[in-house]
Formats: structure tokens, C-alpha cells, sequence
């Protein structure tokens, strides 16, 4: 898209907790890359049935600890009871982590379906709900342009929304999607719905299409056909995957700051080389 760059662009990004001392290195490195480029904060992941709890909290305190870079918490309301949630947010707030990114979160490891904890939150509703009356948080929902594959209708996807909306989060962060049109109109059906906060849209950077083919439909994300199209033939050469990656994820963006949308959540993979290189594209550079 010709156009001059913007210079009213923020970003976050989005990290997972390092499961070995080599992958905890290249977290090191992508935050060391990326935090030049002030993000209003990063995000660290929770595992599915909250297996990676103690790593999300290690990782979340040392960038606090030894970053200027302001840190969000992933939460989610899988396998445990209300007292230890709330218990972990006060942890969080008494060390300085004043931002939480509250969901459902999706089942342990062997099921398939949800089911709610007999003394936990039920939903991320209610889980907005509770930490909210623990402490006053800054909350980041989760929001679905192409609906929540579990959700009965686009219709009740979006109350549903509106509902985490009205308990206290103050933004919403989308599922990744492709086509810079299901973003646009998914934000006209939250400006119809009476949804103020910003709705801010998530960027995946695709390296390996295969992959993301599989598990975009158990996520109900889709992916256009002229996407495969761009990565045919490249499936054992990974630096020009790569170019092609950071070029469609930039041309993505550059069309949503053209629509007037001011903020991005990248999902880095703990990776910087891609996002660092969108980032630029976008006029978001060191201060």
C-alpha cells in the first residue's frame, strides 16, 4: 500500500514462558531486540490447564525486575479454584504487575472440552469480575473477529464481549487473522454493540504456512487461499518464507493504520527478526 509511513503507531507484543535455559536465551535476545521500540507492553502466555504457571510468573517478574518494559500477565480460569486465581493476581499486583490478561484459557492437555473448575471462575466474565475486587487492574480480553469456534453465534460471541467489556477490561485483543477486512468489520460490529474500548488487533507473523494451516481451523481462524498461494514452492527454503512473511504481515498492518486502527499486538513466537522488521515498515523504530 503506497502511503507515507504512519507516526502515531504503538505496539505490544506477545511472548511464551521459556520451557529450557536455550529457549529462555532467545526470549532474552527478542526482548532485548524489540524493547528499543518502546511497546506499551508485552504479554506473557499462560500454558493450557495452567501448566506453565510458575514459568509465566518468573518470566512476567524479571521483566519487570530488569527491563523498563511494562509487563502483562496472562490468567485463565482452567484448574484452580477462585482463592488460588486471586491468590496468583495478588502476587502479581504486590509485585508490581499491574496488568492482566484475562481468559478462559483452553483445556488440559488429554481433554477436549472445557469444563469449569466446581470452585473456579467459570469464564473469562466472571474471571474480569474477580480481579477486579482483588485489585484495580488494567485487563486485556480476548476478542474473536471470525467467532469463537465454541461460540453458539457471531451474535452471542459478541455479547459475550460486551459482557467482559462491562465487567472492567479496558481493551481487547483479537484472535490473528489474515484478511484486513474481517478485522474492519468485526470492529464496526463492536462500535455497534456499544463496545468503546480500543479493539486492538492481534498480527501473526506466518514462517511456516503447513502449520498454520492446521491448527487455524481449530481456532476458527481462516486463511485465504491467495495466502497459500504466496508461500507455494517455498516449503524448503525457509529465509525467503521468511521475506515473504514479514511483507504480507506489513502490507496487513499498513492497510488497518490506514483505516484509522493506531494499535498492534504481535505475536512474536518469542521471535524478534519478523515483528522487529513489520515494526519498521509501520514507522515504529528506537527512540
Amino acid at each position: 500500500m503506497a502511503s507515507p509511513l504512519p507516526r502515531d503507531v504503538r505496539v505490544s507484543f506477545e511472548f511464551f514462558p521459556p520451557k529450557s535455559d536455550k529457549m529462555e536465551a532467545t526470549l532474552w535476545d527478542s526482548l532485548t531486540r524489540l524493547a528499543p521500540l518502546s511497546p506499551s507492553f508485552v504479554s506473557v502466555t499462560y500454558g493450557a490447564g495452567g501448566s506453565t504457571r510458575e514459568r509465566t510468573h518468573a518470566t512476567v517478574t524479571r521483566i519487570l525486575r530488569e527491563t523498563e518494559i511494562k509487563p502483562a500477565a496472562h490468567l485463565t480460569c482452567v484448574s484452580a479454584s477462585r482463592e488460588e486465581v486471586d491468590d496468583i493476581a495478588r502476587h502479581y499486583w504486590r509485585d508490581g504487575v499491574q496488568h492482566i490478561v484475562a481468559l478462559r484459557g483452553d483445556p488440559p492437555e488429554g481433554e477436549s472440552a472445557y469444563s469449569p473448575h466446581p470452585e473456579g471462575y467459570a469464564y473469562a466474565v466472571d474471571l474480569v469480575r474477580g480481579l477486579k475486587n482483588v485489585a484495580d487492574f488494567q485487563i486485556s480480553v480476548a476478542a474473536y473477529p471470525e467467532t469463537h469456534p465454541e461460540a453458539a453465534s457471531a451474535q452471542a460471541d459478541l455479547d459475550n464481549l460486551k459482557a467482559k467489556i462491562d465487567a472492567g477490561a479496558s481493551r481487547a485483543i483479537t484472535q490473528a487473522f489474515f484478511d484486513p477486512e474481517v478485522f474492519l468489520r468485526f470492529r464496526d460490529r463492536c462500535a455497534s454493540a456499544g463496545i468503546t474500548v480500543p479493539i486492538v488487533p492481534g498480527i501473526l507473523p506466518v514462517t511456516n504456512f503447513v502449520q498454520v494451516s492446521k491448527f487455524s481451523g481449530k481456532c476458527g481462524m481462516a486463511v485465504p487461499s491467495w495466502m497459500g498461494d504466496l508461500f507455494n514452492g517455498l516449503e524448503e527454503d525457509p529465509e525467503t518464507r521468511k521475506l515473504v512473511a514479514a511483507t504480507l504481515a506489513a502490507e496487513q498492518c499498513r492497510v488497518l493504520s490506514a483505516e484509522g486502527v493506531g494499535d498492534f499486538h504481535f505475536y512474536t513466537l518469542n521471535r524478534a527478526d519478523l515483528t522487529y522488521a513489520i515494526c519498521h515498515m509501520l514507522g515504529v523504530r528506537p527512540t
